[in-house]
This record gives structure tokens, sequence and C-alpha cells, in this order.
């Protein structure tokens, strides 16, 4: 311990910023993005096909069973994510980021592939529904890892100024594959026809999962671990990293709020990912009536818009923060949501559009700076395992979205309680935005400040040296208010004077 302490009084000098190699870390964007672009792909394509997914798997039940049924088996396994979590995040932190995204994201692949697989429930009765879960229980088991390992990754990866930009590719990533997976089904439905897209064209999309992970294999296995987890295991010998390493219990127990923080921020923005990309498709088809091609069209056009506004949304956290894109995301869901729906209810192609465009730049606001808010929020030593145990326990929430609002718009013949429900969330965020601390421009937590170049690194270490000029003014002015507030009670107290 004291020699740890002799360490922390040591002055940062350049050589103590990390450079970031440029090449390296857009091999690692793009070995991380694609790892969450393979998840979104198949929620995208399980998304859109929920309606045929219905018809083959549970045909014995209503028109509104089946759907709410294929939606229930998109939502279980969130129930298995965070043990993946757990799992995933405990090894990720042991081992190093690298190696366990190299495993997530073969087990994510495999598993989608074999939904292709699957037998009909005509072909083999209550057997298709039971593979067909416990297929996406494996999947969800993968998914606890990945998404907050491939946060983890970029954000290790990426200069502190420049980690909003950067980490937004994440998600960049997810609405690409989202994008990816729902235009395949429009265009395979097209080319096929109805009959046999239902008869096995809605194998096709799951299939090509596999040839997508085995890209993503090669990238991540070619990669180097991370420069922040790197240090960390320099820093420390064996035996202090054996005798730091924390429970599941220690773990909650000391970083209780940056886990509320955490779990606030996942729920209202993957509550309105679901809502707007998962749940929409069959809510304008089966609820509104809409014709399904030209519903699948405006989402796509939505998604595609939504490519465009990630980066910029990262880009400007690194300038003005991330807290004002929480909290403005929040006011804007909690008065906009409402209204939104309205259009969206108002059978007019132009209103429909509009709101699910205001949706769209509100879910952008959020997912345009969580990637690189959540990892900076705890240490290096626990960042993994904190950041997916939180995180997935908050997906376990967000999850039942699809299939609650289904049952909430079926049993209570509403169609605007989603925009209820987005309410609530929304009331969750702007808490969460005004309670969290700003993370843009400063080093991950437990790791030395990280730079693009050395002219960067200069101007963060002169930074540096001048906070801490005005962190002692702010002190000797402090002291100095103290000092006078004690000569005044000294000289009222006859006996000291």
């Amino acid at each position: 311990m004291k020699k740890l302490s002799r360490k922390k009084k040591k002055p940062l000098n350049i050589n103590d910023i990390t450079i970031i190699d440029d090449g390296k870390l857009k091999k690692a964007i793009t070995a991380a993005a694609l790892g969450n672009a393979m998840e979104w792909f198949d929620f995208g394509v399980y998304g859109f096909l929920a309606y045929v997914l219905g018809q083959v798997f549970f045909p014995n039940a209503s028109p509104s069973i089946q759907m709410i049924a294929a939606l229930a088996t998109f939502s279980v396994p969130f129930l298995i994510r965070p043990l993946g979590g757990v799992v995933f995040g405990l090894l990720g932190d042991k081992f190093g980021r690298q190696k366990v995204l190299s495993t997530t994201i073969i087990i994510m692949a495999l598993s989608t592939f074999s939904i292709g697989l699957i037998p009909s429930y005509a072909t083999i009765g209550i057997w298709a529904p039971i593979l067909l879960l416990v297929a996406k229980l494996l999947q969800g088991f993968s998914v606890g890892g990945e998404y907050s390992g491939a946060a983890v990754f970029i954000a290790e990866y990426s200069p502190d100024r420049k980690r909003g930009f950067m980490g937004s590719w994440l998600d960049f990533g997810s609405i690409a594959g989202f994008l990816l997976g729902a235009g395949i089904v429009v265009l395979l439905s097209s080319l096929l026809g109805d009959t046999r897209f239902h008869e096995w064209g809605w194998r096709i999309p799951f299939f090509l999962a596999l040839p997508l992970g085995i890209i993503g294999l090669y990238l991540r296995h070619a990669l180097e671990e991370t420069p922040a987890f790197q240090q960390h295991m320099e820093n420390e010998n064996k035996e202090e990293l054996e005798s730091n390493r924390q429970s599941l219990k220690e773990i909650i127990s000391k970083y209780g709020r940056s886990i509320l923080i955490c779990t606030g921020l996942v729920i209202v923005t993957n509550v309105t990912y679901y809502m707007l990309l998962t749940y929409m498709p069959s809510y304008l088809s089966h609820n509104l009536n809409y014709n399904i091609d030209h519903g699948v069209l405006i989402i796509i056009a939505i998604m595609v818009g939504m490519l465009f506004v990630q980066p910029v949304i990262g880009l400007l956290s690194d300038k003005v923060g991330r807290r004002p894109f929480i909290i403005g995301g929040s006011i804007g869901l909690i008065l906009l949501a409402y209204p939104a729906f309205l259009m969206i209810n108002s059978n007019i192609i132009g209103f429909i559009f509009l709101g699910l465009l205001i949706l769209a730049i509100l879910l952008n606001c959020f997912i345009g700076v969580m990637a690189s808010i959540l990892p900076a929020i705890f240490p290096t030593k626990v960042r993994y395992s904190a950041l997916a145990i939180s995180f997935n326990i908050s997906v376990l929430v967000a999850g039942i979205t699809p299939t609650a609002a289904a049952w909430l718009v079926e049993e209570t013949g509403n169609l605007y309680m989603p925009a209820y429900y987005l309410i609530a969330v929304a009331i969750i965020g702007l808490i969460t935005g005004i309670k969290m601390k700003e993370t843009a421009n400063k080093p991950l937590k437990g790791a030395l400040p990280a730079a693009s170049d050395r002219l960067e690194a200069k101007e963060i270490l002169s930074q540096h040296f001048d906070n801490i000029e005005q962190r002692i003014e702010d002190i000797d002015a402090e002291i100095s208010r103290l000092q006078k507030k004690r000569q005044d009670l000294i000289d009222q107290h006859p006996v000291i004077n």
C-alpha cells in the first residue's frame, strides 16, 4: 500500500500519457462494431419476422397470440443475459477483453445460424418452439458479454478527447446490423413472394449470421489487447491482481452508485430502442393494419437517417459533454412521445414518418453517447464485469418491451400505451442524467490519460497542470475563508483571547 501511495504522488509526465495508434484504433472499432452489428442483425431479422415466426412455430394460436408468443421468445433470452454478463465480465477482467470477445462472437453466430435449421411446428410439433427457445437462450448468454465487452474495448482504445465520437460507432454498428437484417427480410420477401418466403425463405437471413461471425472472429483474433488493460496488468504483479480481485458482492457494494447510473441509462436507451426498432414493425402491421411492406420501408428509411445522425451526436458530445444529450433526450421523450404516436396513428404517411423520425432522433441522443459513458464510470480492474452485470440486469427490464407493449395494447385496446411506456422510462432517464457526473474529455477511471498524438499529449499535460493549479487556488481560498471564520470565533471567546 505504501508503494502504491508513492506512485500516486509521482508527478504526471509526457511519457505517462498513452499515445493511441490510429491504425489499431480503427481496427478495434471495426471489430467491436461488427460483433454488435451481428447481434442487432438478429434483432432486426427477428423483429421483422415476428409475424412469420408466429405462424411457423405457433400455428394453432390466434394471430394476436402468435405475435405475442414470437415476441415473448425474443424477450425470454434476456433472462439469461445477466448470467452471461457475470461469466464473460469476470473472465474479461481476468484474462483480457480480446479473448472473451472472440468467444462471444462465435457463440452468437452459431446460435443465430441454428435458428434457420429448426423444423417447423408442422414437422416436429412442440419441439419446434422448444428448440427455438434453446437457440435464443444460447444467443442471450453470449450477448450478455458482447455489448459490454465491445464498449469497454473501444473505450480503452480511444483517446480521451475522442471517446464520444469513437464510441458512437459501436451503436452505428447496431443500427447498420439492424438495417441489414430488416433490408434482407424485405428483399427476400419481395423476390420470393409470400408463399415461398413463409415456407423456407425466412430461414436465409439466419444462415447469413455464420459468415458474419467468421469475419468478426478473424478481425477480433488479430487485435492486440487494449492499452488500458495492458497498462493495468503491467502495473500490478500477480499477487496484487489476485488480492485486488473482487467478488460479485463486493463489486455491487463498492460501485453501487455507478451501477445505478448505468442501469438508468441502459433502461431508457434500450426501451426506446426496442420500442422503435423491434416492436413498431408489428405495431404498424398488426394494430394499425398498415401495409407491412410500406411500414418496413418507413422504418428502414428512418434507420438510414439514424446512421448519419449517430456519429454527429458522438462528435458533439466530445465538445459539449454527454449529460446534455441524456437530459435533453429524456425531456424530449417526455414531451414528444404522445404527439409522436398521434402522428403514427394518423394513417397519413407523412405524419407516420414524422412521428417515427421524432422517436428516432431522441433515440440517437441516447445511443450516440451511451458507449462512451458506461465504460468511463467504472475503474479498469472491474470495468468489464461491473458494466456487464449492471448492463444486462437493465436489459432484462428493457427486453420485455416488445412483449409488454403488445400485451398492453391488446388488453386495454389503447393504441397509445407504448407512448405512456416511453414517458415512464424517460423520467428514469431524466433523473439519471441529472445525477450522473460528466465523463467527456477525462481519462477512464483507473487509467492514465490517452491522446491521439504527442502534441495532444502535451496539451493534456498542460491542462492537467492548470487543473492542479486551479484546485490549489481553490483550496487556498477555502483555507483563507476558514482561517477568517476561525478568527471570528476566537474573537468571541474571552478565555481563548
